[in-house]
């Protein structure tokens, strides 16, 4: 009993951590991501363009809020959101490594490809000198 206060407690104190990467991790919020990226959207229309709750959309853009990705603003009793997209330069960034990383091991695999087919071809050109040199014996015998 002492540790479900404790853990009640504590738990009741801590904020969820909010980062990109989780706000990119749905599908959705990616793609309300791609809605906003051009110009602001009312609420309204990207709700429309899902097949969710309108609660679960604001669900959705708060997330994207807490991540900083986005700026809701009030004009009249409209709300518009508005994409921060600065903040996925942490994403770019670590997605950049692997890219860098995967290229080089590619472009080595590649290399080690060509030399072995080049390798195949000169050892079959070889056997067919040697092949034609034996028969050409045969023949001068």
């Amino acid at each position: 009993m002492l540790a479900y206060i404790f853990a009640s407690k504590y738990l009741h104190n801590m904020e969820a951590r909010r980062d990109v990467f989780q706000a990119i991790a749905d599908p959705t919020r990616r793609a309300i991501i791609g809605m906003i990226a051009q110009q602001p959207v009312n609420i309204n229309t990207i709700a429309a363009q899902f097949d969710v709750s309108r609660q679960a959309i604001s669900l959705h853009l708060k997330i994207l809020a807490e991540c900083g990705l986005l700026n809701i603003t009030q004009l009249g009793r409209d709300r518009f959101c508005e994409a921060k997209l600065e903040e996925l330069k942490e994403v770019h960034e670590w997605v950049d490594q692997y890219h860098k990383l995967w290229t080089g091991r590619l472009n080595a695999l590649k290399k080690f490809i060509a030399q072995e087919e080049w390798q195949q071809k000169t050892a079959v050109t070889k056997r067919k000198k040697v092949s034609y040199n034996s028969k050409s014996l045969k023949i001068k015998k």
